[in-house]
């Protein structure tokens, strides 16, 4: 597996009212096969709250909760495209989950992929 250095990526949903930059090593995303991810055809790279940078206002910004209402899922008001996600576990600690399909200039098929099975949560 090819060793990625702690970059700053760039990355946005479709129109852009949405844009963000996430810092950390992205080393694998997640191919989750929960209703909502599997429809969305997300890949998910999980980093600290505090490493994702909203470069735009939360004010193009909605939530979508669903289940356990545990994980709170972005996406843009004007497109709908979805760029992250975001929860808190039991410690407090906030994580957010960056859909990869939004980051700029990435080259998809050279991050490697993790099958996780949501369907069973």
């Amino acid at each position: 597996m090819e060793r990625r250095e702690h970059m700053l990526y760039k990355g946005s949903c479709h129109c852009g009212r949405v844009a963000f930059e996430v810092e950390g090593e992205l080393t694998a995303a997640v191919a989750c096969n929960c209703s909502i991810c599997s429809r969305r055809g997300s890949l998910l790279w999980a980093v600290p709250r505090d490493n994702l940078r909203l470069l735009t206002s939360e004010e193009g910004v909605d939530t979508y909760t669903f289940n356990r209402h545990v994980i709170s899922h972005r996406f843009c008001r004007t497109c709908g495209v979805h760029p992250y996600a975001e929860d808190v576990d039991a410690d407090g600690n906030r994580s957010a989950y960056i859909n990869i399909r939004c980051l700029e200039g990435l080259e998809l098929t050279s991050v490697p992929t993790i099958d996780f099975d949501g369907r069973s949560l």
